[in-house]
């Protein structure tokens, strides 16, 4: 017994200093990535661990990264993953899919080598090639168990004449090649770029800014310097400061780019590189640098309660998505207006294309905002060929409840208040003073309190509800109409999507509730004719056809023709554009001018 004791007693003390040390900084963790085979799409990386006091140790991979709401499996890029301390090899083997178990009794320190192959091009994703290499630190670093608390450096051996690294992490001892995280959650929320991009600054509200631009492009840097300031002093104003010192935007320069990704500090962004000379291509680039801005705030700080401490392991789980990126896709747009850049019937037009979107899915009648919010891991990032029937966008609907609840709010208030006002109170109250994510039902307080009234009515039909949206009303409280270009038309539709092969109709969507879906033409069926007469385009399927007519349309499916008898039915697409009223009243200028104030 006594013996028992005693070694109940040494165990106990051995965690006690286990934990004091890694607590008090004992744990030492360093990365040294190089690309000796960049033109072969991999990343070698060494990671050393030192300071340990443990019979195992469990390497683990993130499965997904932070605001892209899908597990990725970056685990599946890893190879050749072997261990050693000092001449000693180290038993390592698989436990789970993203988790290596290092066998470590008797070791204060290891040293872990494993390859990364990297040919995926996103803004989520790392990519290497010969020309740069985009690391996304979720699926480049293995983590140890249990620290995700822990710092740790990162040193960068450029491939051959590389010469740059833009990252918001900081640099140790000024060396640019050599970064340093205070913890896990920074650095898998810092992406890095190394090669040679085109790299320029420019300095707002107290706050020195990067851009980093690869790929080339026809951009004008100094207005861009002048114009993503004025977009950065537009979104301060909102939240009444700026958190950050060093920002950084990751700019990849493509033949047709698109898209971008938040992190805390930083943001990396996708763009065609021939666009910047368009108005449309120009305007459209700044919303994108807004809409990722705009999140150093909203989500990154301003967050709803499930994203954060994060589960690297398992998906997380919130109904708030609409408001984290539907707000945001929301204020892209209106913060390029509030520049002053475009006039406002470009901002109207953003809008009734929303609105657009949002009414021709069938899935408006199927998936409440909420319920989009929730599914986003099963559902938004997996889209198949009947997910318009069944599924709608928090991006899309969230963007459009934001704007209801803007006009709400001002007309409520008599112009005191508005949306921009929601936004501050609830950054300060749950990001800087409870310091913690807040919940749904603390975000409609926050509504109440600006609207200065209940809100329970507009969440039954607007947010967990299926209720078709009264556009009229909201914009009427500003003196606006929604109409409808395509009202009154009678044209038949047959309700199909097609691929994109040439001079051929394979169908690869069929909507909800239109003839095609009644009468049983099926994604996959390649139409070839129809009442005998062969076709090879859309329009020659309904050329000369009326609403209500019979026709036979000969598909070819499995190998097989088969004659499908279909009924034409009124094609019911609208078109919405939004108008001023004829004779705005006071009230309703009041409500305009504070809603597209400058």
């Amino acid at each position: 017994m006594k013996k028992l004791f005693k070694a109940i007693f040494v165990s106990l003390i051995f965690v006690l200093m286990q934990t004091i040390a890694q607590a008090a900084g004992g744990v030492q963790i360093s990365y040294n990535v190089t690309f000796p085979e960049a033109q072969a799409h991999y990343a070698d990386v060494e990671m050393t661990v030192s300071g340990l006091h443990q019979n195992t140790l469990d390497l683990k991979m993130p499965v997904w990264t932070p605001g892209s709401y899908l597990i990725r499996e970056f685990e599946k890029n890893v190879e050749s993953l072997s261990a050693s301390s000092g001449r000693k090899a180290v038993t390592a083997g698989k436990v789970r899919k993203n988790i290596w178990r290092l066998t470590t009794a008797g070791l204060n320190n290891i040293t872990v080598k494993y390859r990364v192959y990297a040919f995926e091009i996103s803004v989520r994703t790392s990519f290497i090639d010969a020309s740069h290499a985009f690391l996304s630190p979720t699926g480049i670093f293995l983590y140890p168990e249990g620290m995700l608390n822990q710092p740790s450096t990162v040193h960068i051996k450029p491939y051959k004449r590389w010469d740059q690294v833009s990252s918001s992490l900081e640099r140790v001892k000024g060396d640019n090649f050599t970064l340093t995280a205070p913890n896990y959650d920074i650095l898998f929320d810092s992406p890095i770029e190394v090669g040679n991009q085109d790299i320029f600054y420019f300095d707002a509200v107290g706050v020195h800014y990067e851009v980093a631009m690869y790929g080339g492009g026809n951009y004008d840097k100094e207005r861009l310097k002048k114009d993503m300031a004025t977009i950065v002093e537009k979104e301060t104003a909102i939240y009444g400061e700026n958190p950050n010192k060093h920002y950084v935007f990751i700019v990849h320069n493509l033949l047709r780019g698109g898209g971008g990704l938040e992190h805390l500090s930083s943001t990396t962004l996708g763009a065609s590189r021939d666009n910047y000379a368009t108005d449309a291509g120009y305007e459209g680039f700044l919303s994108l640098v807004a809409h990722e801005h705009f999140h150093l705030w909203n989500v990154k700080r301003l967050r709803p309660i499930a994203l954060g401490p994060f589960d690297y392991d398992n998906e997380n789980y919130t109904t708030n998505l609409w408001i984290a990126e539907g707000f945001t896709a929301y204020y892209d747009n209106l913060i390029v207006h509030r520049t002053g850049l475009y006039p406002v019937e470009n901002y109207l037009g953003v809008m009734a294309a929303d609105i657009n979107t949002l009414e021709n899915l069938p899935g408006a009648k199927v998936q409440t905002l909420a319920q989009s919010s929730y599914d986003a891991w099963i559902k938004a990032y997996r889209p198949d060929e009947n997910s318009n029937n069944t599924s709608i966008s928090y991006y899309n609907k969230g963007a459009l409840v934001a704007m209801l609840l803007d006009l709400e709010i001002i007309k409520s208030s008599n112009g005191a208040k508005s949306l921009d006002d929601v936004m501050r109170y609830m950054y300060n109250e749950y990001y800087k003073n409870k310091k913690r994510g807040y919940t749904d039902a603390e975000f409609k307080q926050g509504f109440e309190m600006a609207a200065g009234k209940k809100l329970d009515d507009f969440y039954s039909r607007y947010i967990n509800g299926l209720d078709a949206i009264d556009y009229d009303k909201y914009l009427g409280y500003a003196g606006y109409k929604l109409m409808n270009e395509y009202a009154g038309r009678n044209e038949p539709a047959l309700g199909l999507t097609f691929s994109r092969v040439p001079n051929r109709l394979i169908i690869n969507g069929v909507q909800r509730g239109t003839a095609a879906w009644i009468d049983g033409i099926n994604v996959n069926d390649e139409i070839t004719a129809v009442n005998g007469t062969p076709v090879t385009t859309p329009a020659a399927l309904i050329e000369g056809k009326s609403v209500g007519d019979k026709i036979t349309v000969t598909v070819r499916r499995d190998g097989k023709a088969i004659d499908l008898p279909v009924t034409l039915l009124k094609n019911t697409e609208v078109k919405y554009h939004i108008e001023s009223v004829a004779q705005p009243s006071a009230e309703q200028m009041q409500v305009r001018n504070k809603w597209l104030k400058p």
